[in-house]
């Protein structure tokens, strides 16, 4: 973090067992601004969630404290930093991220672009999907980015997958 910049950390929105826990590169600077999650111009977080199935109703940034009551949760692997991922320095914390895996045993940690999972996994390559490794009984899922600016890369399909396995396990449970 630079000297001159304030730490722009939104809250972990976390309970033990959830479902999904979605996980960002950092808060992007309209979110950290207006403290709310996925509040960019153009992010398709929220929509996608919605056409999924992951949400009953079209929520937006100011719902995500709902998140749990659904079963999902939010956080971040760098909580000291804002902006796209060619903004971030210093901040990442894959041991952090795993710690509180450990702590919230959600079924899955699903990253919502490569770039996280790449730090957490260490890794220079990650596809989308389900990973091979886990932390304890959490599968790792990696999602194409919803951020506007990544739009290239956008496919719903991922998204899709995520929640149709998501309720698959949740029958089976």
């Amino acid at each position: 973090m630079k000297p001159d910049q304030k730490p722009h950390v939104l809250p972990d929105v976390l309970a033990p067992n959830l479902k999904v826990v979605f996980c960002g590169s950092a808060a992007g600077w309209k979110s950290a601004e207006l403290g709310l999650p996925y509040a960019g111009p153009g992010n398709k977080f929220w929509p996608a969630l919605y056409a999924v199935g992951f949400t009953p109703t079209q929520w937006g940034p100011a719902d995500f404290q709902k998140l749990p009551t659904l079963g999902y949760g939010l956080t971040d692997i760098n909580k000291t930093e804002a902006g796209m991922d060619v903004d971030l320095t210093d901040g990442d914390d894959p041991d952090a991220l795993r710690r509180k895996m450990v702590t919230y045993k959600p079924r899955i940690l699903a990253f919502t672009s490569k770039r996280p999972a790449m730090v957490f996994l260490a890794r220079k390559r990650v596809d989308y999907g389900f990973q091979e490794e886990t932390v304890g009984e959490t599968r790792l899922y990696v999602l194409p980015s919803p951020s506007g600016r990544a739009g290239s890369f956008w496919d719903i399909a991922k998204w899709r997958a995520l929640a149709e396995a998501t309720l698959a396990e949740a029958a089976q449970a």
